[in-house]
C-alpha cells in the first residue's frame, strides 16, 4: 500500500513540476520508469538458519522461506502442518496418524516410522525450541510470522537428529506498537477457521502479545458396517499462545506459554482400494464411505509449554539463554485393515484394529549461547545445549490386549561456529559440536486383558531395559561470494549424525524391540543465489550430493503390521533444487520451484518382509523364510530408493492484483506437483504413486483505508484423489489426501 501511494506522489509532484517549470516529456517518463522499477523490487528476506539474522542471500545454506499471503493461502481451509508437504522444493510431509504425528521429508530424508517413539532426521524447530516428539511436532500453525526451510544436515548449530534439514517456525512477537488482527473463514464440510492476535505496549519495557486458534470441521464420512453417518473426517482444534517482551538496557527477556486441544479423526484407512498389479484407486474407493468393524477412528491429543529466552548485551557480545518445558498426553486409534465390508480379501485377525497411548510426555531443554556483536572481520558464537525426555507409550490390540512401555532420552552438547570475512566480498564459516546422547527403554505392563494370553498362544515376555549411548562430533566448513553486488555463490560441506534408536511396538504383537546404532552424514553441496533484473528476480539454486553410513531405516508391515528398525550399510542421495520468485510487473508476481532427488539404498544383505496378504506385486527379488503356515516373504532392498522420498516436487504461485478506488482486488493460485514416490522400503506396483496434484486458488478484496480482507478460496481445487500412504498387513490399503475445500475468508487488521 505504501508503495503505491509513493508511486501516486510521485507521479503527482511530477506533473505539478512539469506544469510549473515546463520539464519535458521525456524526463517525465524517465522518473516515473524508475519509480515503476521500485515498486516492483521484491523485499529483501531476511532469516535465522544460523542462530543470527541474515538475508537469506548471504547464507550459504539452501534455504527457502514462506511467509505472508503464500503462508495463509496453504492454510486458509484449517489444514494441518503436513500442508506444507510438497509447498517447498524438496520437502515432503505424510502422516499415517490424522493431524497428529507428522513426518517431514527434506531432499528424499526422513522416516517411516508410525510409532509415537518414532526419531526423525528432520527437525522441526518452533520459536528456538526443538521439538522432538512426532505430538509435539504437529503443534498448529498460527500468528506465524515466517517458516523457513532449511535443506541439508545441520549438526554444527541445531546438533543430533538434523541429517535431513531443519523446519523453523518463527511467530509473530510482541513489540511497543498496537497490532491486532481476526480472521475468520466458514467453508464446506461446515469447515469453521478463527484466527486473532492482539499486542502492544503495556509499559515503556513491557511489551505482550496474545494468540488464538479455534478450528472446526464436521464429521463427513459414514461407517457403512455400524450404520453410522458421519462420524469420522471431522476435528476440533483450539490453540493459544501468550507472550511477554521485557526489555531495558542490556537485557531483553521473551515469555512464551503455548497450548492446544486436538479432538479429531486418525487418518482413515480404506481397505482393497487397489486392485493387485495396478496402484490406481479402484471401485471400493469412496472418499465418504469406509466399513470399520471395529468402531471409528479417533484421536485426542493436549500439549502444552513455555520457554523463556534471555539476551544480555555485553558490549561486543551477546550471552543467550533459551529454556523449555514442553509436555503432552493423548490417544488415537485406527481400523488398521480399512474394516471388512469395503472389498474382496482376507479377513484380519480379530477386528484389526490398534490404539495408541502417548502417556505423560514431558521435554526439557536448555541452550546456552554466546556470540560476537562487533563489526571485525571474523564473527564467532560457542554454546551448550541440554536435552531430557521421558513418555510411556501404550498400545492396544484386540487380539494381544494391552502393552505399555517407557522411554528416556538425554543428551548434551557443546558447539562453535565462526565466520571469516575475507574481504568485502568472501567469507568462510567453520563449525564444529560434539553431542553425546543416551537413550533407554523398558517394557512395563504386558498382554493386559489380552484375549491371545487367555488361550494360550501368547505369553508375559520377560524383557531387559535396553541401554544405548553414543557421541559424535560434528562439522561443517562453507564459503560464500559475493560474485557482483546481486550474485553470490557457495559451497557448503557439512558432516551430521542421528543418535541411535529404540522401537519397542513390536512387543505388544510378542516379538522383540529392535534398536538402530546412529547415522552419519556426509554432505556437499554447491550454490548460486542471485537478484537480477534489477532486482525484480531472485533465482537460488544448489545441486547436492549426500552419503548416509549406517542409515536407520524402519522396516514397516507385513504379517503382523510391524515396525521394527533396522540399519542399511549405505545410502546415498544427489539432486537439485531451485527456487524462484519474479516481479514481472508491479501488480504480477510469478515464483516456484523444482527440486530432483534421487536416492538409493545400498546394502546387497538388506532383507525386508512384503505385504502380508501377498496380495501386492513385489518387484524385487524375494526369498522365502520359515516353514509352513509361518512362512514369510523377503525382499532384497538393495538399489531401491527410499521410501516416502518423491524423486521431483515442482511448485508455482502466481499473484495478480487490480488497483480500484479504496484498494485492490487480486487473483491468487499456486500448485503442486509430486513425483514418483515409493510408499515402503520394498518395491512393487500397487504401492507407488506419481503425479500427484494439487492446486489453490484465492480471489480477494483488500480495503487499504479499512484495513480489511474479504476472500474466496479454495484447496485441492480440482478434488483430486491422492494417495499419500498405504497399510499392507492383510490387503490392499490405502488413504488419501484431504478432499475439496471451498469457502470464504474476512481478516480485519488493527493498528
Amino acid at each position: 500500500m505504501k508503495s503505491k501511494q509513493s508511486l501516486l506522489a510521485l507521479q503527482i509532484k511530477a506533473a505539478l513540476i512539469a506544469a510549473t517549470v515546463g520539464l519535458s516529456p521525456a524526463a517525465l517518463a524517465q522518473e516515473s520508469d524508475k519509480a515503476k522499477q521500485d515498486d516492483q523490487q521484491l523485499e529483501r528476506i531476511m532469516v535465522t538458519a544460523q542462530k543470527r539474522v541474515q538475508s537469506t542471500q548471504e547464507v550459504p545454506i539452501s534455504v527457502a522461506t514462506l511467509s505472508g499471503e503464500k503462508f495463509d493461502a496453504i492454510f486458509s481451509a484449517g489444514d494441518d502442518i503436513q500442508a506444507l508437504g510438497v509447498k517447498v522444493p524438496g520437502l515432503f510431509a505424510e502422516s499415517s496418524n490424522g493431524r497428529a504425528a507428522p513426518r517431514f521429508y527434506i531432499r528424499g530424508l526422513g522416516n517411516t516410522d508410525f510409532d509415537l517413539a518414532a526419531s526423525q532426521p528432520v527437525s522441526v524447530i518452533m520459536d528456538d525450541v526443538v521439538l522432538e516428539n512426532v505430538i509435539l511436532k504437529s503443534f498448529p500453525l498460527f500468528d506465524i510470522e515466517q517458516v523457513e526451510v532449511v535443506r541439508g544436515p545441520q549438526g554444527t548449530l541445531f546438533g543430533r537428529n538434523t541429517t535431513a534439514g531443519i523446519v523453523k517456525f518463527s511467530t509473530a512477537k510482541p513489540r511497543q506498537d498496537f497490532d491486532a488482527y481476526t480472521k475468520f473463514s466458514l467453508g464446506n464440510y461446515g469447515t469453521r477457521n478463527v484466527e486473532a492476535a492482539v499486542g502492544s505496549g503495556l509499559t515503556d519495557e513491557l511489551s505482550a502479545r496474545v494468540s488464538v486458534l479455534s478450528q472446526h470441521r464436521d464429521h463427513y464420512i459414514n461407517n457403512t458396517f455400524t450404520n453410522e453417518n458421519d462420524v469420522m473426517g471431522g476435528f476440533d482444534e483450539t490453540a493459544g499462545r501468550l507472550q511477554f517482551l521485557y526489555e531495558t538496557g542490556n537485557l531483553s527477556a521473551l515469555l512464551n506459554v503455548h497450548g492446544r486441544k486436538l479432538d479429531g479423526t486418525s487418518s482413515i484407512f480404506r481397505r482393497n482400494v487397489f486392485t493387485k498389479g495396478s496402484n490406481e484407486l479402484n471401485a471400493n474407493y469412496d472418499r465418504d464411505n469406509v466399513a470399520y468393524d471395529g468402531g471409528n477412528n479417533f484421536q485426542k491429543y493436549d500439549n502444552s509449554g513455555a520457554s523463556l529466552k534471555l539476551d544480555f548485551d555485553l558490549n561486543d557480545m551477546t550471552f543467550t539463554s533459551i529454556t523449555a518445558h514442553e509436555q503432552a498426553d493423548g490417544n488415537g486409534r485406527g481400523d488398521i485393515d480399512g474394516g471388512t465390508e469395503a472389498g474382496p480379501g482376507p479377513s484380519a485377525v480379530g477386528n484389526a484394529v490398534t490404539e495408541d497411548q502417548l502417556k505423560d510426555l514431558k521435554q526439557f531443554t536448555q541452550e546456552f549461547r554466546l556470540a560476537s556483536d562487533t563489526a571485525a572481520a571474523l564473527e564467532w558464537q560457542v554454546g551448550a545445549f541440554y536435552f531430557d525426555s521421558s513418555f510411556g507409550v501404550t498400545s492396544i490390540d484386540g487380539f494381544f490386549g494391552q502393552t505399555s512401555v517407557y522411554h528416556d532420552n538425554q543428551s548434551w552438547a557443546v558447539f562453535g561456529q565462526s565466520t571469516y570475512n575475507l574481504n568485502d566480498r568472501w567469507d568462510v564459516t567453520g563449525g564444529i559440536r560434539y553431542t553425546h546422547d543416551k537413550k533407554s527403554f523398558d517394557v512395563g505392563e504386558q498382554n493386559v486383558n489380552g484375549f491371545a494370553l487367555v488361550i494360550g498362544v501368547a505369553q508375559i515376555q520377560n524383557y531387559a531395559p535396553i541401554n544405548l549411548s553414543d557421541g559424535q562430533v560434528s562439522w561443517e566448513l562453507a564459503t560464500n561470494y559475493r560474485v557482483t553486488d546481486q550474485t553470490s555463490v557457495f559451497a557448503r560441506f557439512a558432516n551430521g549424525f542421528r543418535a541411535q534408536s529404540i522401537q519397542g511396538r513390536n512387543v505388544a504383537f510378542e516379538e522383540d524391540p529392535t534398536t538402530a546404532k546412529s547415522e552419519t552424514i556426509n554432505s556437499i553441496e554447491v550454490g548460486a543465489k542471485s537478484d537480477l533484473l534489477g532486482n525484480t528476480l531472485r533465482l537460488n539454486g544448489a545441486v547436492f550430493y549426500y552419503n548416509i553410513d549406517d542409515m536407520q531405516l524402519s522396516a514397516i508391515g507385513g504379517n503382523n503390521n510391524g515396525n521394527s528398525l533396522v540399519n542399511a550399510e549405505e545410502g546415498t542421495g544427489y539432486g537439485f533444487e531451485i527456487d524462484a520468485d519474479w516481479r514481472a510487473l508491479s501488480n504480477l508476481t510469478l515464483g516456484g520451484g523444482f527440486s530432483y532427488n534421487k536416492t538409493e539404498l545400498k546394502d546387497p544383505n538388506l532383507r525386508v518382509g512384503v505385504c502380508g496378504s501377498g496380495m501386492c506385486t513385489a518387484l524385487d527379488d524375494t526369498i522365502t523364510v520359515g516353514t509352513p503356515p509361518f512362512t514369510k516373504t523377503l525382499a532384497y532392498v538393495n538399489g531401491n530408493p527410499f521410501p516416502q522420498a518423491p524423486e521431483t516436487i515442482l511448485t508455482l504461485n502466481a499473484r495478480y492484483d487490480i488497483p480500484v478506488k479504496t484498494g485492490e482486488i487480486y487473483f491468487y493460485t499456486d500448485v503442486a506437483f509430486q513425483g514418483e514416490t515409493n510408499l515402503f522400503l520394498y518395491d512393487s506396483v500397487e504401492f507407488k504413486t506419481d503425479d500427484n496434484m494439487e492446486a489453490g486458488l484465492r480471489i480477494g478484496y483488500q480495503n487499504y483505508d479499512g484495513n480489511y480482507e474479504v476472500a474466496l478460496y479454495g484447496r485441492n481445487i480440482t478434488d483430486e484423489d491422492n494417495v499419500k500412504g498405504a497399510v499392507d498387513f492383510a490387503n490392499l490399503t490405502g488413504f488419501v489426501n484431504e478432499p475439496r475445500m471451498v469457502g470464504i475468508e474476512f481478516k480485519k487488521s488493527f493498528y
